[in-house]
């Protein structure tokens, strides 16, 4: 097992002779590329946009764009293994409608919720239930938007990406995988920084409007381009008949078994109890769950997943807590945008590190340098003068923004690298889930901790977190590894290994 493992971590690090290999089709790449575009711009926007809205909503309090981030982690955490489990056990087209359907209609009902909202300023002291009823309305749509995406986010980032560069050096699954996760940081980027601009020159109104109208055009152009892509990749038809095929057996398989556990007296004897631990234990939620921490990668899914419990983070809490603190909207935006761009650099500076260096020590080496920028955001909490700590908290969010989305990188070639066809969807469900519980820990630590003023709080539990995290990858590293650097290669300790070896 560890020659296998060894073997996969250091496939980048090996340069055979170079053997020619089919091409991609550019035109289908392309057309991949710009339909994840489209759905990740709305899902930015959202992201972005929604806590604003909160903060407006109920000035001076956390508590809206805390409860908003419980709701949408919440659901993603419970229902992320069973949209893994979905996902596989359906063909791609079918994804492809329950993804984009899904998200695009839910993201319309989000906007036109905030739109009713935002028209009469004063319902919530007016008509309190009807305040009530449309904030419930903009949590769930919204939560059901972000829930769908991370269906499509699977599909693609954990299924197609993979498919397509099967057959091709490891050199084109780090280039798409660098590509995929520039055009989410792309969006992210780009779609603060427009709506910011809408909100502070236009209106909050303006921006909910806009961001309903797209979710109604795009959804028809996205369509459009994954099933061209879908059509146009043999390899993806290749992939989806293996996974019909192997639907097709299950359901043999089950339909074979059904009656005689139906008919077996031991079973219908058994006791109430014994029958319903039984079903929770072959239910699809605890089957998803088993296969995750049977993988080899679960410590470093761990490690990814423990960076979410945080508020170091352009999310909603700190974007709320900075426009309370009297940050204009367009700053906020603009430094969304900064941070964003510094993140996509990681997509740059990842494959030149992958061509020296494994994924599983790149992962290492960039964890720890965003580690050690987010020591400026903690030192911003004995900073006198309010707006030079924002700032400061903003700088070391951003500059962090580089290790983290490399290390992002590194754990997902990782999971692409160790897990098997058949269980990536899966994985890739619970890993989500997984993310989503602890980012529902962190704004449940926002509603219990709701003071603006208390941020101090959260930012010293977010610390301390990431650090956890920190310490578990490096584990598993010395555990694969049985080291953690290559001492040796250090120039003024390389006679010293050299005297001892001789000796």
């Amino acid at each position: 097992m560890e020659e296998t493992e060894t073997r996969a971590f250091l496939s980048n690090e090996q340069h055979p002779e170079e053997e020619e290999e089919p091409q991609l089709p550019r035109s289908m790449v392309m057309s991949l590329y710009l339909g994840y575009f489209l759905a990740r711009w709305g899902a930015r926007t959202w992201e972005f946009s929604v806590a604003l809205y909160m903060i407006y909503l109920w000035p001076n309090s956390l508590f809206l764009t805390a409860m908003y981030g419980a709701v949408e982690s919440g659901s993603t955490a419970i229902f992320g293994p069973i949209v893994g489990q979905m996902i596989d056990g359906m063909s791609y087209v079918k994804v492809l409608r329950l993804w984009l359907v899904t998200q695009n209609l839910s993201f319309i009902v989000a906007g036109g919720s905030v739109i009713a909202l935002l028209l009469v300023p004063d319902l919530k002291s007016q008509n309190f239930p009807v305040f009530a009823t449309l904030v419930v309305l903009t949590n769930l749509s919204g939560a059901i938007g972000v829930l769908s995406t991370l269906a499509g986010t699977i599909l693609i980032e954990r299924d197609w990406v993979v498919v397509m560069s099967e057959g091709h050096s490891p050199a084109v699954l780090t280039r798409m995988n660098s590509v995929v996760r520039g055009i989410d940081l792309s969006s992210k980027l780009l779609s603060p920084v427009i709506t910011g601009l809408i909100i502070s020159f236009v209106s909050l109104e303006a921006s909910a409007v806009t961001f309903a109208a797209w979710a109604t055009i795009t959804v028809w152009i996205e369509y459009w381009l994954f099933i061209s892509v879908y059509n146009g990749v043999p390899a993806i038809l290749q992939s989806d008949e293996r996974r019909c095929l192997r639907l097709s057996s299950q359901t043999d398989i089950a339909s074979q078994y059904y009656v005689p556990l139906l008919t077996d007296e031991n079973t219908q004897s058994r006791s109430g109890n014994m029958r319903i631990l039984e079903r929770i234990s072959e239910s699809s939620f605890v089957g998803a769950w088993r296969n995750y921490l049977n993988q080899d990668i679960v410590l470093p899914g761990v490690a990814l997943a423990l960076l979410f419990f945080t508020v170091l983070s352009f999310g909603t809490l700190m974007t709320a807590t900075l426009e309370w603190k009297g940050i204009p909207t367009y700053i906020i935006g603009i430094g969304r945008g900064i941070s964003a761009g510094v993140g996509l650099t990681a997509t740059v500076v990842y494959p030149l590190l992958l061509s020296r260096l494994s994924p599983l020590r790149t992962g290492l080496w960039s964890f720890w340098s965003q580690w050690t920028c987010l020591l400026v955001c903690v030192g911003s909490i004995w900073v006198e003068k309010e707006k030079i700590a924002s700032y400061m908290l903003m700088a070391g969010v951003a500059a962090s923004r580089l290790g983290l989305w490399m290390f992002d990188l590194a754990v997902i070639q990782q999971m692409q690298d160790l897990v098997p066809e058949s269980d990536r969807c899966v994985v890739g469900g619970v890993q989500n889930s997984l993310q989503a519980a602890l980012d529902l820990m962190a704004n449940l630590l926002g509603i219990i901790v709701s003071n603006p003023k208390d941020f101090w709080i959260l930012t010293l539990i977010s610390f301390a977190t990431v650090s956890l995290a920190g310490v578990l990858y490096t584990v598993h590293l010395y555990r694969i590894r049985k080291h953690l650097f290559h001492l040796e290669k250090i120039p003024l300790l390389n006679n010293f290994f050299i005297r001892n070896r001789s000796t």
